[in-house]
């Protein structure tokens, strides 16, 4: 077990609707930055636009990681940050997944594809929290 994953999806676990990140909250991803604080944080460059605004926090940070490899470049305890690419053929490599939902039905054609509880991934944590653009987004922690 290896890294830590974050994405966020809808209720039917959508990522992306025509190569487009459904929603993004400004909330949201400063709670993102602060629980990686101190720890290696991956991303794509596709992800990359979703943290523009922080350019303070990226700039002052040597573990603030962009690459398109950047899933088979993480190490033990690194955060890699998922919005657009499948995550099934890294599973063995994760020990945590902290999902984002929206807690809408948004349109979707790119879906999170690790089946959870068929995998044998539990929920540990689960916890809503108000966000900037969104009532309710709901942080879902689990672990195998």
């Amino acid at each position: 077990m290896i890294m830590i994953l974050i994405t966020c999806v809808d209720n039917n676990m959508g990522m992306l609707f025509n190569h487009r990140r459904q929603s993004q909250d400004r909330v949201l991803k400063e709670r993102i930055l602060k629980s990686a604080s101190g720890k290696i944080f991956w991303m794509n460059h596709y992800s990359e636009n979703q943290f523009k605004d922080f350019e303070n926090y990226i700039n002052n940070s040597q573990n603030y990681n962009i690459d398109e490899h950047f899933l088979s470049k993480a190490a033990c305890n690194d955060i890699c940050f998922v919005e657009d690419c499948s995550v099934a053929p890294f599973e063995q490599k994760i020990e945590k997944i902290i999902l984002y939902k929206w807690n809408r039905d948004y349109p979707a054609d790119f879906y999170f594809d690790i089946p959870l509880s068929e995998h044998g991934w539990k929920l540990i944590s689960s916890e809503d929290f108000v966000g900037f653009s969104h009532d309710k987004i709901t942080e879902e922690i689990y672990v195998k």
